[in-house]
């Protein structure tokens, strides 16, 4: 007879999923700007803050580029703004070679709208080979107003 046994002393906790990279170790960060009490380490580490934040308003980029080729085959996003009511816009994109080409993922709008709408989660599932540089470019405000980017968490598999 096979058999295990499994730990069932931490049911009740949502399981850790090891799927996800390690960005600290499989990647550099480029950042166009970043609030000092919200590093972009903030939504890229589990467990490290409360999520990424511009130093200053209007769009913002963050690089991720990879050491090694990576395959990815899922993106998380959220974002999180209980302030301001804006309409807000991000680009995904990747690249095997960054000085040669981006590949748009998704491009997407939404509204947040305080005390309402606050929060917005977006799961990919992609087939993506070869990737050496992931970019997400966010417009906080497409009407042109003076609202911060920020990212609650950004998860990559």
């Amino acid at each position: 007879m096979r058999k295990r046994i499994i730990n069932q002393l931490n049911q009740d906790a949502s399981p850790v999923d090891e799927s996800w990279l390690d960005l600290q170790r499989l990647a550099q960060v480029e950042v166009t700007s970043e609030d000092e009490v919200h590093p972009i380490e903030a939504a890229l580490v589990p467990g490290f803050g409360q999520g990424w934040r511009a130093s200053q308003p209007g769009k913002q980029t963050i690089h991720i580029l990879f050491d090694e080729f990576q395959a990815i085959k899922r993106i998380q996003l959220q974002f999180h703004e209980d302030q301001q009511a804006r309409n807000q816009e991000f680009v995904l994109c990747w690249s095997p070679d960054p000085v040669i080409s981006y590949r748009e993922i998704v491009r997407q709008q939404y509204n947040f709208s305080p005390p309402g709408t606050i929060s917005e989660f977006e799961d990919y599932t992609v087939d993506l080979v070869g990737v050496k540089l992931l970019e997400l470019s966010i417009v906080p405000d497409i009407s042109g107003g003076d609202a911060f980017a920020s990212v609650a968490q950004l998860r990559i598999a």
